[in-house]
């Protein structure tokens, strides 16, 4: 757990100037809010290898004085919402709180290091040299790599031992991944190897060992389903409203996570009616049985929280006549319980490289907000709020027609 540093630890970082496990901001104003994710990115990578937080102050002036910036609800505010923002990934342990620090108020963000580095944010890698902030080199990239290894790891990050570097997709890792995972220039500097691309990038073990992860496999993986075989969406669309009625339709949808998320989807679109009004407003309406959106997050937050391990189950996904199901093989992680499931701030990740990669491919906006998509599109559409039920082998999401369909 995150502790907070006490007013003499944090003292001696606002007065050591030469530190790299502090850093100091007058205000958020300008670019301070991109120099101040650079700086977060740092601490989280820990290149130094100190093993300790590192901590940003905002309202402090580089000599370590006070600045007199205002303090607000709404300045912590958004500096909280830095770590979902998905802009640094994977997600950094951080915490934001309000302190008072030589007679003035001060915005203390107090950054844990990575265990899954390297950690970027928008596609560049930062790291601290000295009192410095620099992007990381060829070099700097393999001493991350290297201690992510020696690290308490995520299952997303074990290593699969029937897989092999050829399960992967080189095509789908260069042509899709790689540009939504890294800033151009970045790509453009090409004496990495393949090999230290897909470490960099988590989805084999080093460069050495080349043993892809699971995580790698559902990322790019050709037949992810051949190493990890309860990793698909199961598809059953029922004549009634119940399970044992006749089916009318039936799909397994597998692959690596991009092509069943397409798949899927055109799964939703193919099942979903759609009424027009043209009488009650000036232009018509469109009302559909369920919004598409909202049955989407559904399937994302199943597809990147559930477990992987120790499970052969796949998510289920049941249209009814009357309702959907979703059902996500685990309970709920972390901090998250049925009270506070959607609620803002409350997040946690099973699966943080899993959850990283779909923000890559475009299928995540951000962080946390999902469950609240949904009910805002349910509330929208005139559907009544989605259910949920958790226990400890799984999560059901069930969403109800509306009364106009």
């Amino acid at each position: 757990m995150l502790k907070p540093l006490t007013d003499e630890q944090l003292l001696g970082l606002l007065n050591d100037i030469e530190s790299d496990k502090s850093e100091r901001k007058q205000s958020m104003r300008g670019n301070t809010p991109d120099t101040a994710r650079q700086a977060i990115c740092a601490f989280a990578n820990d290149m130094s290898g100190h093993n300790e937080a590192g901590v940003l102050f905002i309202g402090a002036d580089d000599n370590g004085n006070p600045s007199g910036e205002p303090i607000t609800d709404e300045l912590i505010r958004v500096l909280a919402d830095i770590k979902t923002d998905g802009k640094i990934l994977p997600l950094p342990v951080m915490t934001v709180e309000k302190r008072v620090l030589k007679g003035s108020d001060m915005a203390i963000i107090t950054v844990m290091p990575s265990d899954m580095p390297p950690v970027k944010y928008n596609g560049r890698i930062w790291i601290r040299t000295g009192s410095r902030r620099v992007i990381a080199g060829e070099q700097d990239e393999r001493i991350l790599n290297e201690k992510r290894r020696h690290k308490n790891l995520p299952y997303d990050l074990y290593p699969v031992p029937t897989a092999t570097i050829t399960d992967l997709s080189r095509a789908l890792f260069e042509d899709i991944f790689l540009p939504g995972a890294f800033a151009p220039e970045i790509l453009d500097e090409n004496n990495r190897t393949y090999e230290e691309r897909l470490a960099s990038c988590m989805m084999i073990v080093s460069p050495e060992d080349t043993t892809p992860t699971v995580h790698g496999l559902l990322a790019i993986g050709k037949t992810p389903q051949t190493h990890i075989p309860g990793a698909y969406i199961q598809f059953i669309r029922m004549d009634g409203n119940e399970l044992s009625n006749d089916v009318i339709d039936e799909a397994t949808i597998s692959g690596p996570i991009p092509n069943m998320m397409t798949h899927i989807n055109h799964v939703i679109s193919a099942h979903n009616r759609r009424a027009f009004d043209i009488t009650s407003a000036p232009t018509h309406k469109i009302t559909e049985t369920y919004p598409i959106s909202a049955i989407q997050q559904i399937i994302y937050n199943a597809v990147m929280h559930r477990t992987y391990e120790r499970t052969n189950a796949p998510v289920h996904f049941h249209w009814y006549d009357d309702r959907i199901e979703i059902i996500s093989p685990g309970g709920l992680y972390g901090n998250v319980t049925i009270d506070t499931l959607g609620k803002p701030g409350v997040v946690d990740y099973r699966n943080p490289n899993l959850a990283a990669t779909m923000k890559t491919y475009g299928l995540v906006q951000r962080f946390g907000r999902g469950i609240t998509i949904t009910r805002d599109e349910m509330k929208k559409n005139g559907n009544p709020a989605p259910e949920f039920h958790a226990d400890q082998g799984l999560v059901k999401c069930t969403m109800r027609k509306g009364s106009a369909l």
